[in-house]
């Protein structure tokens, strides 16, 4: 075996170490005690977050707009789900999927601490991807939740797919459930736009005033063809960004 020759052996040395360093922090995030503790502070820190920021009279009415649509699923981008779970009728019961990985595990735990319910699983770009990663147990939960008269919130877009653009998992569970679409959207007038991020992911401040605007109620009929749920998909994206471009404007964000 050939020994790395000087100029080589550093940089071989500094990439051990650092493979090292991630290996000792992602085990250090999985453990108990940080998982606890970290989604108790984030859960605490949002919470606070959504009550320093006042409605400012510009928000659609759950009740009247969903008249007797309940449960639904509601929909939304993501990098703009933060404040979701704190946002909803406190009347009402909720279910949110959550991806399966341990990355995800704080995220899983701030949702359950504002009261939803989470089912574990993600989507993918094919079916073997969806299987692998729990997604057809998952969707088949959330039916479920659906019959028991649990509503659903679910983001429409693909992890690190194309942002701002409808997957299927959405029109599929409404296909298979009967229960309508809500697009949704919940803007801050302060906040940090993570600009790097594919998302775009926005972070809300506190002490300002905020927005949720809902679109009307869009179903999928149960005998759709690939053509139907291609322009379900479609209409999807297309209320959801104006829904968000509203709830922006609502508050004095223009893009």
């Amino acid at each position: 075996m050939t020994k790395p020759d000087a100029e080589t052996a550093p940089r071989l040395k500094q990439l051990s170490e650092k493979m090292n360093r991630r290996r000792l922090g992602k085990k250090l995030l999985q453990s108990e005690w940080v998982q606890r503790g970290g989604s108790l502070l984030i859960h605490g820190m949002l919470s606070a977050i959504w009550r320093t920021n006042r409605d400012n009279g510009t928000s659609s009415d759950w009740e009247t707009m969903i008249d007797e649509g309940w449960p639904a699923i509601f929909t939304l981008w993501h990098g703009q789900h933060l404040l979701i779970p704190y946002g909803g009728p406190r009347d009402r019961k909720f279910v949110t999927l959550v991806s399966r990985s341990t990355d995800a595990e704080i995220n899983a735990r701030v949702i359950e601490r504002a009261g939803y319910e989470v089912i574990r699983g993600s989507g993918g770009r094919d079916a073997r991807m969806v299987a692998g990663k729990g997604g057809v147990r998952a969707l088949f939960g959330m039916r479920d939740a659906l019959k028991r008269d649990v509503s659903v919130v679910m983001i429409a877009d693909i992890s690190k797919g194309e942002a701002r653009q409808a997957g299927e998992g959405v029109v599929t569970l409404a296909r298979i459930s009967g229960r309508p679409i809500i697009p949704v959207a919940l803007a801050t007038s302060r906040r940090i736009v993570l600009e790097k991020t594919w998302d775009k992911t926005s972070i809300n401040l506190p002490f300002g005033v905020r927005s949720a605007r809902l679109a009307p109620p869009i179903y999928v009929s149960p005998k759709a063809d690939k053509d139907e749920m291609a322009e379900a998909r479609a209409k999807v994206t297309a209320e959801l960004n104006r829904v968000t471009e509203e709830a922006q404007r609502a508050v004095g964000i223009h893009t």
